[in-house]
Formats: structure tokens, sequence, C-alpha cells
């Protein structure tokens, strides 16, 4: 080996050292003040003992961090120590850990404290017996129980992780905040010390002075009760319970939405609405549905179906008005109808068919400008039905399913008895076409006739008995001597096939293929952090942000609502 390649490895060899003995200096535990100074190979063996004295404490020092104790045991070699008795690690201007006893490593910066362990960065608290404090990642940690408390809130937990930059705690079993206003209560929670932002993932409940939600992932905001949550959600609210794919919450606007599969229930009188996209405001006590929307309630021990392209329900207790807007329809085993809408109040117990409505009950079908159904609202069963201007009623003959029994009038007036329609009374300019037949079912002729009234009787939902008012002037033709065409009146249109048979048949093609909105997190795990700066921006800067609540909060709803 020459002299030139001996004096490069020399110089190498130089230069590791020397890089090796600066690494080492700077991960060294250094000394600040070591007080009484002793040791005792017996029992700690290689270690040095500082112990305080009467003017202060030990202090020692390692990369950006002081710790003080009564007692230090101090193992130079190894770089690391024992503290015992009245520790506080400081640890630059924002974190301050206190216990009673603590090893730490300075090659690792591991330190685990224990016996009362307080952890403080000037704006929150966290007590726990004890805590791991990883300084390389910033980051601490207990599994044995703790408590977080902040201007905010009072945080508890099995198991939690504080992550120092981005102050952010995550708390796991047995999560509980409590707060003057709320309860939380979680499996996982993610809590941000700053905003006072929580997201939670498991089963997570939040309760309130006038509400409940529960969800198994979500947000909330715990300053301004303001949240979503997501997968399995449910708010009691307003006396409704209503379940959803995704569910928004503010308490200061008293506003809740729900997106995708969507069931409100009404807690007073157990009526139920079904859609995919629902709205509900407390204040004026309303509830605002689309998207396959239907409003499911109880007639008689017989479910009601009532659909529109939009539903909204308003009014308090008692005094609730139900309306269906565009393509509205209603089913009930013995009664269906449509019509651009529908109007239904509590108070009167009348529920009206507006714009080109048809009823059928039974196998009656019946028409007018404008139908009205009336209930008892002490039976809450169905009463009377009136049926104002242009009022027909069409039936096909059962016997020989080719001719209509048909009947007309300026108005229809029609009383029902145990739900059945028994009594049905035309009035002013009345018509008539019924087939008439013996015992054996054989026909004795073709009934028509005009008056100023009629009366049918009804039985099995069927004409029994006609009685005619008032100057009838009509006879019974013979089949042969009645032509096809004069066998119905005029401005008849049968309408059977439009006929609603099932509670399915209320919706139609648009109806079923509603594309649901895609919710984000149900089935994928979101970035938290950044879903927490993305807020804050907003936040930060409400004129660049269309969706802040505080500018558009129709906008913020459906946002909200979608975006865990």
């Amino acid at each position: 080996m020459d002299l030139k390649r001996i004096s490069f490895f020399l110089l190498f060899i130089t230069f590791f050292m020397a890089t090796a003995q600066e690494e080492t200096q700077g991960r060294q535990i250094n000394i600040v003040y070591g007080a009484n100074f002793t040791k005792d190979e017996a029992q700690f063996p290689g270690a040095s003992i500082f112990q305080k004295d009467d003017e202060r404490q030990v202090q020692f020092e390692h990369q950006g961090a002081d710790l003080w104790c009564d007692i230090a045991i101090f193992y130079t070699k190894e770089n690391r120590l024992k503290a015992i008795g009245n520790i506080r690690l400081q640890q630059g201007d924002s974190i301050e850990m206190n216990s009673g006893k603590m090893d730490y490593d300075g090659n690792t910066k591991l330190a685990k404290a224990w016996e009362k362990v307080y952890l403080t960065n000037g704006q929150m608290s966290l007590t726990t017996d004890t805590l791991y404090f990883d300084r390389e990642k910033q980051e601490s940690y207990y599994n044995s129980g703790g408590k977080v408390v902040d201007s905010a809130n009072v945080l508890t937990s099995k198991v939690g992780t504080y992550f120092m930059t981005p102050k952010k705690y995550q708390f796991q079993r047995n999560v509980h905040i409590d707060n003057p206003e709320y309860t939380i209560d979680s499996e996982q929670l993610d809590y941000y010390t700053t905003s006072k932002n929580a997201y939670m993932y498991g089963p997570s409940t939040i309760i309130g002075e006038e509400y409940k939600i529960y969800c198994e992932r979500g947000f909330y905001d715990t300053k301004i009760e303001q949240g979503y949550g997501i997968k399995n959600t449910r708010i009691d609210y307003d006396n409704k319970i209503i379940k959803g794919d995704s569910l928004y919450f503010d308490k200061l606007t008293e506003f809740a939405s729900a997106t995708n599969n969507i069931k409100i229930t009404d807690t007073i009188n157990n009526g139920v609405i079904k859609a995919h996209y629902a709205e509900v405001f407390k204040a004026k006590d309303s509830v605002f549905a689309t998207k396959r929307a239907v409003s499911i309630s109880l007639v008689e021990q017989d479910s009601l179906y009532m659909h529109g392209d939009t539903l909204m329900v308003t009014g308090k207790e008692e005094s609730r008005i139900l309306r269906a807007f565009r393509n509205a329809k209603f089913y009930k085993t013995d009664l269906s109808g449509k019509c651009d809408s529908i109007h239904f109040s509590e108070k009167t117990g009348i529920t009206q068919l507006i714009s080109d409505p048809i009823l059928w009950n039974v196998d009656n079908q019946i028409t007018g400008d404008s139908i009205h159904l009336i209930s008892d609202m002490e039976t809450e069963k169905l009463d009377s039905l009136k049926v104002i201007e242009n009022a027909f009623i069409i039936s096909l003959d059962t016997i020989s399913n080719e001719g209509y029994n048909q009947a007309k009038g300026k108005n229809l007036l029609g009383k029902f008895i145990e739900n059945e329609l028994k009594i049905i009374d035309l009035i002013q300019n009345t018509e008539v076409i019924y087939y008439v037949y013996n015992d054996d079912n054989e026909l004795v002729g073709i009934d028509k006739t005009i008056c100023s009234k009629i009366r049918l009787l009804m039985a099995n939902n069927d004409i029994e008995d006609i009685t005619f008012f008032v100057n009838p002037d009509g006879d019974i033709f013979p089949e042969t001597e009645l032509p096809v065409d004069s066998r119905k009146l005029k401005g008849f249109v049968w309408r059977g096939e439009e006929r609603i048979m099932s509670k399915d048949e209320i919706f139609d093609e648009d109806d079923n293929n509603v594309e649901l909105v895609t919710i984000r997190g149900i089935d994928n795990p979101i970035d938290i952090d950044a879903e927490e700066n993305e807020r804050q921006n907003n936040e930060n800067d409400p004129v660049n942000t269309p969706n802040t609540k505080a500018v558009q909060p129709k906008k913020t709803q459906v946002k909200k609502a979608q975006s865990p």
C-alpha cells in the first residue's frame, strides 16, 4: 500500500470517528446541576446517583428538553436515567410533563412516566397513571386510562395517544366526552385540541339537551354542536327518529338533513317517511323529503302509502299538514288514487286530491275536478267522500266483463261505514247507466236514467240498490235495444290500466331508478388530518368558501351530510 492510500485511509478513519463522536455527544444526556453525588454499585452498578440539595433540584438537559427531579440515577455509558420525585420535563415552551417517577433513554428519546402523571401544552392538560413519551416522533400515549381537560370538554378513555405536531388526540376504548351541553361516547375518537373537532369511529353516541345522535363514523364540532354521521346513523330529534346512510345536524339553526335510505319516524303519531334525501327544521316543525319519497301512516289497522316527487310535513302535533307535490299517488288495500298534488290536514281530517284526481275504491273508479276524503278524527276512520264538479263513478260489470256501470253528476257525496263506501249521493244533472241482473245472474236489461239526484247503496263494493229523486227520466232497456255506442255517458274515460294495485306501484320508473349520492368514507378510509386541514382553511377563508355554513346553509347541509 503506497503512502497516498495510507494517508487517505487515515483521513477517512479520523473523519468517521469525529463524526461518530459528534453524533454521540449530540445524543448524550447532559448534567446541568448535579447537587449531591454518590454511587451504589451493589444496587445500581455503573450508575451515578444525584440528589437535590437545599437550593435546587437535580437538572438534566437533552436535545431541547430539560428535566428536573429530586433524585436521578444516571447511567452515563448507556445514556439513560431514572428520575424519582417531583419530576418536571420541559420541552421548549410548549410541553410540560410532571410525574412521580420516570425512565428516560437518551438514545431513543423515549420516556416512561408514572405516578400521578400530568402533561400540559398550556391549552389542555392530560392526567394518567402511566404515560409513554416518544420525543423523536413527538407522540405520547397511555393504555391504563387517562383524562384530558381543555377549555371546552373533559375527555376520558382507556387508551389514548397525543400527536403533538397536529395537536391531536386519538382516544380508544370507552371514550367519553363530558360537556355542560352534551356528552359523547365512542369506541374511537380523534380530537383536535385547537379546533375542538372530533372524528368518531365505531359505535358512537352524542346526547344533547334536545337531541341524540348515533353513528359508526362521523364528525362533530364540539364548540357549536354541529356535525354529521355516516354508517348506521340515527338522530332522535324533535319527536322524530331519523335514520339514513348519512346524517347532518346543526343545533344553532335547529336543522338536520339525511341522505340515502332514509326513514323518519314520527314518535307522536307513528307516521313514517322514507326517501333518499330529507330535511328537518325544528323551529318550523317541518320535514321536507324527496327522491322516492313516501309517507306511511296507519288507518284502521291498514297502512296508507302516500307518494310525491316532494313530500312536506309542517305544523305542530295534531295540527300537522302533509303535502305531496307533483305526480302524487297513494295506496291502501281498498283505496288508491293519484293526482298532481295531495293536501292532508291532521286538524280537519280532510285529504284533498288536487288537479286531475282519480280515486279507486276497490273496483270503483271515481273522478272529478277535486276530490276530498274526510276522516273522523275521534275514531281515526274514513267518514265521507266529496267529489266537487264533474263527478263520475265507473265500475266494470263484473258478470259480463264487457259493460260498465256508470253514474255522474255535478257533485258526489259518499259515506263510509266501517271503512267501506256504503252510500253514494250524486247531486244535480245526474245520469246513470246500470246493468240489471236477476237472482240467476241473467241480464234483465240496462238501466239508463237522468234525474236531479241519485243515491247508490253499495254492498260488497258493488251497487245493491239505486234510488232516483226528482223527475227521473229513463227506462231499463233490453240489451238488444240499446246500441253499444249509447252505453257510455258523455265524458266516459275508463282508466283501469292506471289503477294502483300495490304499494310498489305508487313509484314510477324514475323513482325506481334514482341514482344515490356516493357518500365518502363509508367504504374507504379518509385522511382525517387532511380533512381537518381543509376544514380549518375553509373556516379561515369564508369569503372564498361557497359551502361555508354561515354563507350558504342549504349547500353546506348537503356537503356535510355526505362528507365524513
